[in-house]
């Protein structure tokens, strides 16, 4: 199993999470993190980590949010979606869309 970023990280992403992989494998977009499931080890110590609730495991993923799962897959070996290992400032604009719903047109590949 793996763990997987939702829709709420769009036009956000906060980065605590990636502080606390063990195992490095978040990767990073212009707007959005996921995670590459390959490398996930499922030992959820980014759950809790992310301000905006956006990460969860594979099997809680919500029913709004199943295309998530393939879409961390897919972004993860994207060109361009980079290993990120170390915690950086969120999006300039994150607190006016951390609640907002809808966001997936928002996503920049």
């Amino acid at each position: 199993m793996t763990h997987v970023v939702t829709e709420t990280c769009i036009r956000c992403k906060y980065t605590d999470c990636v502080d606390v992989c063990p195992v490095d494998c978040f990767r990073e977009g212009p707007n959005m993190l996921v995670i590459d499931p390959d490398e996930c080890i499922d030992c959820a110590v980014c759950i809790p980590e992310c301000p905006v609730n956006a990460i969860y495991a594979e099997e809680d993923v919500p029913a709004d949010q199943v295309a998530f799962t393939k879409l961390n897959a897919d972004l993860s070996h994207a060109p361009g979606w980079k290993s990120i290992t170390k915690r950086k400032p969120a999006l300039p604009d994150a607190e006016e869309w951390k609640d907002k719903p809808g966001k997936l047109s928002e996503l920049v590949k």
